[in-house]
């Protein structure tokens, strides 16, 4: 059953900083569709298990047999964010109140763009999905290129980081470097067609516009939740050293001092902070150190049921993974963060809907 109420929706609707319409946009299969069952599943719609594996959005048989998505879905899901989230949220949302979120899942096959062209006209912002393996295509190139037109502001996620660990088994720094290529290659584009009327719309995992992790396993995770997590040990205010965790920031072991120079005894913080334990929590689940693997769990702050400590292998890893650290989390904090208001975002997007000369198009 979903954790809200029709009339919990219906009071949203009356608050239109609390509302955000959004596409999810992409290359064909870098993910769009089972990342959008992470916010389905947080809304109760369906259960967190089936994330990744359930293509809500997928409304159509033929969708389900190609395991593609063909025609654009919405779907309007009711959200309230945890209370150590508020303190981030735009100053003219009702932070007490809860938000409400339109989604359009839209197609990433280059046939279909018609569809992501109709779900960009209708929302203010846009979750694009890059596949960590692949990388920036031709078609994230197109329908970022059309969301930058519309005036519609981005965020990214770098998603299927499941399979740079298990598949490719990369190194750390390998893993920083690729991500640094994505997010260079998706800025280019970014500054490349967007609008100066909007802003800078390039995304930064520093400012919490990126987020990464596995639509398939359900998990994900931005800067912020790291820098929070690390900011008591450090005694310092997060937004301090989310700075730290990421670019060449380098934190050497012996003295607990940070540089801007790698040196011996020295790592980039991004590897040591925020890779190594994920990396480790797969490394021990996937070689059945149970003693080892039972530890790191329980210092992280996750609870298993007994049926899932019977687990083994990958249905072990996206148990622990999405409650450690839950994509649908991750997600709602940029969505409602950084991607505008339907109330902010026409100011500057309704002359998109008219010509140059003020006449309305075709």
């Amino acid at each position: 059953m979903p954790n809200f109420t029709v009339n919990q929706m219906r009071e949203a609707m009356d608050s239109p900083h609390n509302i955000r319409n959004m596409s999810v946009i992409a290359h064909v299969d870098h993910g769009k569709s089972t990342l959008t069952d992470s916010l389905v599943a947080r809304a109760g719609i369906i259960a967190a298990a089936d994330a990744g594996d359930k293509r809500t959005t997928d409304t159509r048989q033929d969708e389900q047999d190609r395991c593609i998505t063909i025609k654009s879905t919405g779907v309007s899901l009711f959200f309230e964010m945890r209370e150590e989230t508020k303190e981030s949220i735009p100053a003219e949302s009702d932070k007490d109140k809860g938000f409400y979120i339109n989604l359009v899942d839209s197609p990433g096959h280059v046939d279909f763009s018609s569809e992501v062209t109709a779900a960009l006209r209708i929302t203010d912002g846009a979750l694009v999905v890059v596949d960590s393996v692949s990388g920036v295509s031709v078609q994230t190139e197109t329908v970022l290129r059309q969301s930058l037109q519309e005036r519609v502001k981005p965020v990214l996620m770098v998603n299927k980081l499941d399979r740079v660990i298990l598949e490719l088994q990369a190194q750390l720094e390998d893993t920083y470097q690729n991500f640094i290529k994505i997010l260079e290659n998706v800025n280019v584009i970014i500054a490349t067609y967007m609008d100066e009327v909007c802003g800078d719309l390039q995304v930064f995992p520093d400012k919490g516009t990126v987020a990464f992790g596995s639509g398939l396993q359900s998990w994900g995770f931005t800067l912020t939740h790291f820098a929070k997590l690390y900011a008591e040990k450090f005694k310092t205010d997060h937004n301090k050293l989310i700075k730290k965790l990421w670019g060449d920031h380098f934190f050497n072991n012996k003295t607990g001092k940070w540089s801007k120079k790698q040196e011996d005894g020295t790592v980039r913080g991004f590897n040591k902070f925020v890779l190594e334990p994920i990396f480790r929590m797969f490394k021990l689940i996937m070689e059945e150190q149970t003693e080892k693997y039972t530890k790191l769990i329980n210092m992280v702050g996750v609870k298993l049921t007994n049926d899932e400590k019977a687990l083994t292998g990958k249905p072990l890893v996206k148990t622990v993974m999405r409650k450690w650290l839950s994509a649908s989390d991750a997600l709602l904090e940029m969505i409602v963060i950084h991607l505008p208001s339907p109330a902010a975002a026409q100011k500057y997007r309704v002359e998109t809907l008219r010509g140059t000369h003020g006449r309305r198009r075709g």
